[in-house]
């Protein structure tokens, strides 16, 4: 069989795990902030959502999601990635998978009964359209998420010519109602790489064709408003049942 590949593989190969917790153990050190991604999220949705961190890494969005009280499982094609993650937080879920195949992707949205609520988890989203309220899912073995958030350059970082088909699977493991938050750089400042591979263009029409319409734009993991630069965070709903 042929091993899966990324821009991801290509770029760091097959021993990037310990490179990648030890840089970020030393930003850690100098006083970083290193959750920006995890508050976002939890502003999002409440305690016992079901998240899926898609291109999940060393886990450190996922364990610090789980830290707050969220219901989380971690997926990635970098093997020496989930090493770390599975030896940091060995507690959770860690699934070694291909985002852009639908066969991985499927077998994630199997992982138990989609339809049972958190007990009285009512779920304000807001957005740039207004306000919505739902039942957040269940944690433990949902297999719908209601959250999947693909922080850290996931989508440009994606196999070439495999982004259409991975936003759209990503959309099909979200309840209707559940949330895409996505975070990439638009420039070569903001990416490991020589230039962009991925325009909010693109992403948005990607999104569209998957059944998923956008919240909100902001410019940081902070909240920031997006003002045009090389560095965006998407909020999409799945609109679709």
């Amino acid at each position: 069989m042929k091993e899966p590949r990324s821009r991801w593989t290509d770029i760091a190969g097959g021993d990037a795990g310990e490179r990648y917790a030890e840089r970020f153990a030393r930003l850690a050190e100098s006083g970083a902030d290193m959750h920006g991604e995890a508050r976002l999220c939890a502003e999002l949705l409440p305690p016992g959502a079901r998240v899926l961190d898609a291109g999940c890494g060393t886990g450190r969005v996922a364990i610090r999601l789980a830290e707050l009280g969220y219901d989380c499982v971690g997926v990635d094609l970098d093997a020496s990635m989930l090493d770390v993650a599975r030896r940091t937080a060995p507690w959770l879920p860690w699934i070694l998978a291909d985002l852009s195949d639908l066969g991985d992707l499927d077998a994630l949205g199997a992982l138990g009964d989609p339809a049972d609520p958190v007990p009285g988890a009512d779920r304000a989203v807001r957005g740039g359209q207004g306000e919505s309220t739902e039942k957040a899912g269940k944690g433990g073995r949902g297999g719908r998420f209601d959250m999947v958030v693909a922080a850290g350059n996931v989508i440009p970082l994606l196999a070439p010519g495999t982004e259409a088909r991975t936003v759209a699977g990503l959309a099909t493991l979200l309840r209707p109602g559940g949330l895409l938050v996505s975070g990439f750089g638009l420039d070569a400042a903001h990416l490991p790489l020589a230039s962009a591979t991925v325009t909010l263009a693109d992403y948005d029409d990607w999104c569209r064709t998957s059944g998923l319409t956008p919240l909100r734009r902001l410019a940081t993991w902070d909240g920031a408003p997006y003002d045009g630069g090389g560095y965006a965070v998407s909020v999409h709903t799945r609109t679709e049942g």
